[in-house]
């Protein structure tokens, strides 16, 4: 299957000389995937909520401002004609909602991960949230600060935060969403005063003054298909998943990046693996990283892995120019997840120190047993489309 009759003509379009302001109203007032930028009717790339939210860029300065490449990624492009399995592989490794979809060279529309996971849901009967879902979520409590919950979804690349009461059970959630919305209603009411001072009250309000609540929840055993049909009857990005007989407690999330990724597992010679931020490779390739992974995993026979993700981040400290980078790596296994996090000058570097960490972290798992029959499953399913 191809994404030529999932796309969409229909999509939010500024230009690269709007005001930021107006932008900031615009995710507000219609709640878009993405806005693509141009510039004199020429595609420049994506603005999405997310960069809106961790940008420190003036409502009076210009969108030009936030999609300089100093500022930014360069977004995903696709085909009229590119597979859909294809296409969440882009969307996943660009950590995108939305990419825009070209034909004969042309900017023709857009594409975003509601349309994919509608024109598959029904293959996705295969996967249960327990083969998916992200174990050991990053929380916040209710009192924590809005700067504080900020502060942990960029660190970690994630849209959604668990929100806890005092007790430890589950209280609420807090989105990127949220706060972008109650940062923009805010600064729209606030017309005095040294902004200073107003942005760092904004951070300080506690979490439990935004968040979402009661929370959509989810068991291990729901299968992804019903899990995705109430993310998108609901308009949610991901659900919180509990134990069957305890609501309170939160084991985990399943997103819709984390159902876009299972369509990419594939029974290809190499393994499967996803790289977010990507395009901050510099001294490593893709096919360096799948072959080192791949060397770590075949010393242990005995361990089955499904899919492998690898995560940059980039700080803002820097060595003669080269930055500071984060790299994490997470494993899927048939006996759980295994990960291991780095850091260092470069995008290599990092992914070296993560690679270690990894390969010590892999040695307590050995002995275990393979068990491929949920692969067999849904390989056979997702190869339907």
């Amino acid at each position: 299957m191809n994404i030529a009759d999932i796309a969409t003509t229909e999509f939010i379009e500024v230009d690269v000389g709007t005001r930021m302001g107006k932008v900031r109203s615009m995710f507000e007032d219609g709640n878009p995937k993405g806005i693509i930028v141009t510039n004199d009717g020429d595609y420049e790339g994506v603005i999405s909520e997310r960069e809106i939210l961790q940008s420190h860029v003036e409502d009076d300065a210009k969108v030009a401002a936030l999609t300089k490449p100093s500022r930014s990624t360069p977004s995903p492009k696709v085909d009229r004609q590119e597979d859909v399995r294809e296409t969440a592989r882009v969307l996943v490794e660009s950590n995108a909602k939305v990419a825009p979809v070209f034909e004969n060279g042309e900017l023709w529309g857009v594409i975003t991960d509601d349309a994919i996971l509608e024109a598959v849901l029904e293959n996705l009967d295969a996967l249960t949230v327990e083969d998916i879902y992200t174990a050991d979520p990053v929380t916040v409590t209710e009192d924590d600060g809005i700067g504080k919950a900020i502060n942990l979804l960029r660190e970690h690349g994630i849209s959604r935060l668990p929100v806890m009461n005092e007790n430890g059970f589950l209280a609420g959630v807090v989105t990127t969403h949220d706060i972008a919305d109650f940062v923009i209603r805010e600064n729209h009411t606030t017309t005095t005063g040294d902004r200073v001072g107003d942005s760092q009250r904004l951070l300080d309000v506690p979490v439990y003054d935004i968040m979402t609540s009661p929370v959509e929840t989810t068991t291990l055993d729901t299968t992804a298909e019903e899990a995705v049909e109430r993310m998108l009857g609901n308009d949610y990005a991901g659900l919180m998943v509990t134990p069957a007989d305890d609501d309170r407690v939160v084991i985990g999330v399943i997103t819709k990046t984390d159902v876009l990724r299972a369509l990419t597992f594939t029974e290809e010679e190499h393994m499967d693996v996803q790289i977010t931020n990507i395009s901050m490779l510099d001294t490593i390739t893709r096919e360096g990283i799948v072959e080192n992974i791949e060397d770590v995993v075949d010393k242990y026979q005995d361990m089955q892995v499904m899919h492998a993700h690898v995560r940059f981040k980039e700080h803002q400290e820097r060595l003669r120019g080269t930055p500071l980078v984060q790299s994490q790596i997470r494993l899927r296994t048939n006996k759980g997840q295994v990960a291991g996090t780095g850091e260092g000058y470069g995008s290599e570097n990092a992914f070296r120190v993560a690679l270690d960490k990894l390969e010590r972290n892999v040695l307590e798992l050995k002995g275990v047993t393979s068990d491929e029959e949920y692969r067999g499953q849904l390989l056979r399913k997702l190869n339907e489309l």
